[in-house]
């Protein structure tokens, strides 16, 4: 099972958290402390995975990682998962974040925060590998976002629509009250001038 995703640069700043197990802000600051420690003091030569966390399991956990530019990618799992499996998938996560935002770099993490969480869940959900083919991910994502679109368009000119009305049922109203008022004050005066004449002796 994987534990958690981490993605954070070379000077340990966090772009990227997700846990799959409850664990509260404190421990999982800790934890990120911990896990950047122990990767960012290994030679580029060194393996891509070691046992870890004392935090997370102790022995029984591995810290699995890939250091990409100014990006750490590691994967916090248990030790049923495959070492060599856990690094392809990271593999698979990047290539397709670099699909998505072409070229894939800090800023799209930073400016794309929900977008890049989206796609993490096309790839892991529940801590379980769900998809590793990047075209089906890529795909899906795609279809997100112009769903995405279709949504906000249509709420805009759902919008519109509604102020069109709104702005219909006001000139109605308002012609109908002139109307209204027009008929009721001829009506009185119609009712009411022949009386004035006759009490006044007003003749024209």
């Amino acid at each position: 099972m994987i534990k958690s995703v981490l993605i954070f640069n070379n000077h340990g700043k966090p772009r990227i958290t997700k846990f799959y197990q409850q664990i509260d802000i404190g421990t999982q600051q800790a934890l990120l402390q911990e896990i950047y420690s122990l990767v960012s003091k290994r030679p580029e030569t060194a393996c891509n995975f070691l046992e870890g966390s004392q935090m997370l399991g102790g022995k029984d956990t591995r810290v699995i990682y890939r250091h990409y530019a100014t990006l750490y990618f590691v994967f916090v799992v248990d030790e049923s998962e495959s070492e060599l499996g856990i690094l392809d998938l990271i593999q698979v996560f990047v290539e397709s974040l670099d699909r998505c935002f072409e070229n894939v770099c800090e800023l799209d993490l930073i400016f794309h925060f929900d977008e890049v969480h989206h796609i993490l869940s096309e790839v892991i959900s529940g801590g379980m590998v769900l998809e590793t083919n990047i075209s089906e991910i890529v795909s899906a994502y795609s279809e997100a976002n112009k769903l995405k679109k279709r949504s906000g368009a249509i709420a805009t000119i759902s919008g519109s629509g509604a102020g069109a009305v709104a702005r219909d049922l006001g000139a109605n109203f308002a012609n109908t009250v002139t109307s209204t008022l027009q008929n009721t004050l001829q009506t009185t005066v119609s009712a009411t001038f022949p009386t004035f004449r006759r009490n006044t002796g007003f003749n024209t």
